[in-house]
C-alpha cells in the first residue's frame, strides 16, 4: 500500500537510502547511550572522589583499583575513558541541540521579519547578517568564548552568536519568495498583525530549508564546542567534554598512550559524520533540484 501522509512518503524516500538509514540509527543510538550515561557508565567522571591517580594513563583492558575493567583505558586524571566519552557525548549533544535551537529561533525570526517589512529595516538587518557571515564562525566563536569565559551558558551564547546568521540568511531567502505569493497578499488584506502573518503564514512555509540548515548547524555546533574545549576556551576542567578529552591526551600521542585522544576523537567523528549524512539526505528530499 502506498504512503498516504506526507510524513510516511518522506520516510519511504528516506529509507531508500541505506547509508542515511544507518546514519540515523547511529545518531539515535548515540543519543540514547548519552542519555543513559549515568546508568551504564562504570564511573562518574565528575566525581573527583572516585578518581585514583595511580590508575592514570592505563591502557585499554586495565583492571583498576576499584575492581572494574577500563575497556578503553584511563586518561591523565585516572578517569575511565569509556565513562568520560559517554558523559562527553551527552554534553556535546546537549550543547549542540540547545545552540542550534536558539540560533534557529533568533535567525529565522530576524530573516523572516526582514523579508516581511522590506525597505530600510530589511537593508539594516541583512547588512549586519552579511557582515557577520564575512567572518569564519570559528573565529567569532573563539573571540566570544575568550570574552565571555568558560561554562555552558557562555559557550552556548558564543555558539548562537556565531551561527544564527546562517539561519537568518536562509530564512530571508525563503521568506522573500513567499512574500510575493497570493496567500500572503490575502493575509495582508485582513486586519492581522505583522507578527501573526509572519509566524502563522510565512515562516511555516520556510521550514524545509531551515530544517536542512538546522541539521548541518547542530553538527557544526558540536564540532565548534569540541574545538573550543580543545583550546581551553569551552567547558571547565571539571566537565570532561570530548574536546577536552582529546586535548588531555594530545601531549601523550608520541609516547604510545594513543587511546587518551584517539577514542574520544573517533566518537566525535562518528557523531558528526552520522548527523551530516542524515542532513544530506534530508536536503536531497526537501530540495527537488537535488533529488537523484
Amino acid at each position: 500500500m502506498s504512503a498516504t501522509t506526507p510524513l510516511a512518503r518522506f520516510w519511504d524516500d528516506f529509507r531508500a537510502n541505506t547509508l542515511a538509514v544507518i546514519a540515523l540509527g547511529v545518531v539515535i543510538a548515540i543519543v540514547l547511550i548519552a542519555l543513559a550515561a549515568p546508568l551504564i557508565a562504570p564511573q562518574n567522571p565528575y566525581d573527583l572522589a572516585t578518581l585514583v591517580l595511580t590508575d592514570a594513563r592505563r591502557p585499554p583492558g586495565f583492571v583498576g583499583s576499584k575492581g572494574f575493567t577500563h575497556w578503553l583505558g584511563t586518561d591523565a586524571q585516572g578517569r575511565d575513558l569509556l565513562s568520560a566519552i559517554l558523559y562527553g557525548l551527552r554534553i556535546s549533544i546537549q550543547i549542540g541541540i540547545l545552540a542550534g535551537v536558539i540560533a534557529f529561533g533568533i535567525g529565522a525570526t530576524l530573516g523572516t521579519f526582514a523579508a516581511y517589512f522590506g525597505g530600510r529595516i530589511e537593508a539594516l538587518i541583512m547588512r549586519i547578517i552579511d557582515l557577520q557571515l564575512s567572518f569564519p564562525a570559528i573565529l567569532l566563536a573563539l573571540v566570544l568564548a575568550a570574552l565571555l569565559g568558560q561554562g555552558k551558558g557562555p559557550l552556548i551564547a558564543a555558539l548562537v552568536t556565531a551561527q544564527y546568521a546562517y539561519f537568518a540568511r536562509t530564512a530571508h531567502g525563503a521568506a522573500s519568495a513567499e512574500r510575493s505569493k497570493d496567500y500572503v497578499e490575502a493575509a495582508l488584506s485582513t486586519p492581522l498583525s505583522p507578527r501573526r502573518v509572519v509566524f502563522r503564514h510565512i515562516l511555516p512555509n520556510c521550514m524545509p530549508p531551515l530544517i536542512v540548515v538546522a541539521t548541518v548547524q547542530i553538527a557544526n555546533s558540536i564540532a565548534l564546542e569540541a574545538t573550543l574545549s580543545f583550546l581551553g576556551l569551552g567547558l571547565p576542567v571539571s566537565e570532561p567534554s570530548l574536546g577536552m578529552l582529546i586535548a588531555n591526551g594530545f601531549q601523550y600521542m608520541l609516547s604510545g598512550r594513543y587511546w587518551i585522544s584517539i577514542y574520544p576523537g573517533v566518537a566525535l567523528i562518528i557523531l558528526i559524520v552520522a548527523i551530516n549524512l542524515v542532513g544530506d539526505q534530508i536536503r536531497d528530499q526537501l530540495n527537488p533540484r537535488l533529488r537523484r
